[in-house]
């Protein structure tokens, strides 16, 4: 079902071994949450999706884990930005801004963060909705 959708929305994606349910668990364990169904379902399927020009539109499980726990926890970025801790990153655009699921309260929504001002804008109803225009053809900042 995701790469079907992943592929109707850019012949160019690039698809990884999909991620078994003990290293699923294990992720959710080290996070402290659950991830969203849909992208644990999508990650059944491909552990992360690439999108044109390289760009991680969803990112490898080992990498999701990786990012959140150090937004979480690195000092330097609870001085410079408000907490992290009420989204779940997931992907980027490949020049620094991060798609998140907000996690408390929990919704279908994806939301980017701005990396330069630490904004954070609504960009898609759902991760379906995220695959179409990440992936469709619009540019790195097709969420402006």
């Amino acid at each position: 079902m995701w790469r079907e959708a992943a592929g109707q929305a850019s012949p160019e994606t690039g698809f990884r071994t999909p991620v078994e349910e003990s290293a699923l668990a294990a992720a959710e364990t080290r996070l402290g949450c659950r991830l969203p169904d849909e992208l644990a379902e999508l990650l059944r399927e491909t552990d992360g999706i690439e999108g044109p020009d390289g760009v991680d539109t969803v990112w490898d499980l080992e990498q999701i884990v990786e990012q959140n726990l150090l937004f979480r926890s690195d000092p330097s970025f609870a001085e410079l930005y408000m907490p992290f801790e009420p989204l779940l990153f997931f992907g980027d655009n490949g020049g620094g801004d991060q798609f998140a699921f907000v996690r408390t309260p929990p919704r279908a929504d994806i939301f980017v963060w701005d990396h330069e001002d630490d904004s954070r804008r609504w960009a898609a109803r759902d991760l379906r909705d995220y695959l179409g225009r990440a992936l469709g053809g619009g540019g790195g900042d097709w969420y402006r």
